[in-house]
């Protein structure tokens, strides 16, 4: 049950994360339609990969440090690929860099709120 909490929580702020592009950023993209590509869904993926790595000790430290090891391992480096592979410019890069790390620590802290309950029924 905590894995489909996780989930749900994680696709809420995947939508905050959209929220995001679609307003703060917006006037970035408006030029660099041509550039997108359609977006894997990943929210389960992101409360699995959790599931796996929680330890026990408190949730909004182990949520923040798992938002920015995602972060890291993958929002990070998908945009400096973009900016060295594609014409972005540079000060769009790191609005996304900026804003979806926080996007996705945010992220992280809620996956770990809801995991820290241990029987799934902190939502319920």
């Amino acid at each position: 049950m905590n894995f489909a909490w996780s989930a749900a929580a994680a696709a809420v702020f995947s939508f905050g994360i959209g929220v995001v592009h679609g307003m703060l950023l917006a006037p970035d993209y408006a030029n660099l339609k041509s550039m997108f590509r359609p977006e894997a869904e990943m929210q389960g993926l992101f409360a699995w990969i959790y599931m796996k790595g929680r330890e026990d000790k408190p949730f909004l430290a182990q949520g923040v440090r798992f938002g920015f090891a995602v972060a890291v391992l993958a929002t990070i480096p998908t945009y400096l690929i973009y900016y060295v592979i594609e014409p972005w410019p540079a000060a769009v890069v790191v609005k996304q860099i900026i804003f979806d790390t926080i996007g996705v620590a945010a992220m992280g802290v809620v996956v770990a709120w809801i995991q820290s309950r241990g029987n799934g029924t902190a939502l319920a």
